[in-house]
């Protein structure tokens, strides 16, 4: 069976085909610089010769033809007819109640609709990208995959907020939390690395990159996670602000004469690592402006730091204990330097970093002594086998 995964970005779409017996890529591409003059293609079919070019792309439709034509182009593409592709899976962020993995019908993407504003950067492109899914692939089944999927093994006590209950009975307000996928993958795949049963574990996942997370997973299910209602809340992020008091809100439009909406626009697009900075909301950019001097940027990288290591403490009481941490994204996976800054305190739970291991970038590593007490991580994320999976038992595992 073969699974076309399609994942949207906002001005981005990137797309893998997976024939799912073996889980082995039969073509992926990007395309990037949607709506822009100088945009770029960059496909490869397993066996054929790539493509990568400059081209404009006007559009979401145009960008989704694109990548249908190129993956049944008969020289560099992976199937002779679009009929040998079951369905397409979705990564889909923010339906509030809607949640789990389901088939893309007027129900689900009205829950989409519903939260774009509590997701107005992820939501509006993919219900646009679906919907040119189902004018250019008519009848072909289309899941989504929510983000949310993972965290709905939350107690109350860790999805209810201490506002007024009606708010969460009529109105959906509580913790959701994302990242899901990758969560789930990680926890995964560190029992597999650790050869125990999941079951048995508790874990700390830290999915960090330009947009983190982190999520304590006990026996396989995530029982809290830092992200809440929306995709703002938790640490730090590139330019997102993270964990703060709301009551900043109405100060800021009080005393400063700012509109709700100009708060909301720093908030979620000048806040961050580049709102502490004032530099630059990327990890690497400032580790190498603070080891120039640059205060403001080493100040970023203290409060990302902590506020990640606050979180570890934080699941390790939540979870009774510990058996990992495991690093994921961007910044987890690459970032030796931040998991040395974040893990640096903390001996007192079990969590060392060896120093002739803790190099690993990239690939699947344990990079704590051996023997340690808390195992410590790489694990690079999948979020795409877990929606393809998914999708798979979604239409039946059978179409």
């Amino acid at each position: 069976m073969r699974i076309l995964l399609s994942n949207v970005g906002s001005t981005s779409l990137k797309y893998r085909l997976l024939e799912m017996d073996g889980e082995a890529t039969l073509a992926q591409g990007r395309v990037e610089r949607v709506g822009s003059q100088k945009g770029s293609l960059n496909h490869q079919a397993a066996g054929k010769p790539g493509v990568e070019r400059e081209l404009h792309v006007p559009d979401y439709a145009a960008a989704v033809k694109l990548a249908i034509d190129l993956l049944r182009d008969p020289e560099v593409g992976a199937v002779a007819d679009l009929d040998d592709i079951a369905a397409v899976g979705f990564k889909v962020v923010h339906g509030g109640p809607v949640s789990g993995s389901a088939l893309l019908d007027e129900k689900v993407l009205q829950a989409l609709a519903d939260f774009t504003p509590i997701a107005p950067a992820h939501n509006p492109p993919y219900i646009q990208a679906i919907r040119i899914f189902q004018r250019l692939l008519p009848g072909k089944p289309l899941v989504g995959v929510f983000e949310t999927a993972f965290h709905r093994t939350l107690p109350e006590e860790a999805f209810l907020y201490s506002v007024p209950y009606e708010w969460y009975e009529r109105y959906g307000v509580r913790r959701y939390g994302f990242h899901g996928a990758s969560h789930r993958y990680v926890a995964e795949r560190t029992a597999a690395i650790l050869a125990r049963p999941l079951e048995e574990l508790k874990i700390v996942t830290c999915h960090l990159g330009g947009s983190s997370s982190l999520c304590a997973v006990k026996g396989g299910h995530s029982i809290d996670t830092s992200m809440g209602f929306s995709l703002q809340a938790g640490v730090p992020m590139t330019n997102r602000h993270g964990d703060i008091d709301a009551w900043i809100v109405p100060y800021m439009v009080e005393k400063a004469g700012l509109t709700l909406e100009e708060v909301k626009q720093a908030l979620a697009k000048g806040s961050g690592l580049l709102g502490l900075s004032g530099l630059s909301g990327d990890v690497r950019d400032l580790e190498e402006a603070a080891a120039a001097g640059h205060k403001r940027a080493a100040l970023a990288l203290n409060v990302f730091a902590y506020q990640v290591k606050k979180y570890i403490g934080a699941y390790a009481a939540a979870l009774g204990g510990l058996d990992a941490v495991a690093f994921a994204g961007g910044i987890g996976e690459r970032g030796v330097a931040m998991r040395r800054r974040i893990c640096q305190g903390l001996d007192f739970l079990g969590i060392a970093l060896d120093p002739s291991r803790d190099e690993a970038q990239g690939q699947e590593a344990i990079v704590s002594p051996p023997g340690a007490w808390v195992a410590v991580l790489v694990v690079p994320t999948n979020e795409e086998i877990v929606v393809a999976r998914e999708t798979v038992k979604v239409i039946g595992g059978n179409a």
